[in-house]
């Protein structure tokens, strides 16, 4: 059974589109977020964060984050801070627009 938070999600989706509608730039920004969450293996190969995935919906570079980021990096406030201040929309697995998740 997975964990979810107290209201039932488990993952959220950061858009590259603004509340105001317009798209985000820089335009890489999803693979700059990712490469910051990026760790060294055994291997010595970086890999992804597995609480990172990007996607693309409906044309838009969208983050979907897993919120279990949440108790297991630090740096998830430091990501929904940057969702914050640069005013990105959020929604939910359902795809409803949601506020930014706690980030204090």
């Amino acid at each position: 059974m997975s964990t979810t938070d107290k209201s039932g999600i488990n993952e959220i989706i950061i858009q590259g589109i603004t509340r105001a509608g317009k798209p985000f730039r820089p335009s890489d920004w999803v693979d700059r977020m990712c490469s910051t969450y990026a760790s060294f293996g055994a291997d010595r190969k970086l890999r992804y964060s597995p609480y990172l995935k990007p996607r693309v919906i409906e044309g838009v570079r969208c983050l979907a984050v897993d919120l279990k980021l949440r108790d297991t990096n630090p740096e998830f406030n430091q990501l929904m801070h940057f969702a914050d201040e640069n005013q990105l929309s959020v929604l939910d697995a359902e795809g409803n627009s949601i506020p930014v998740p706690d980030h204090h």
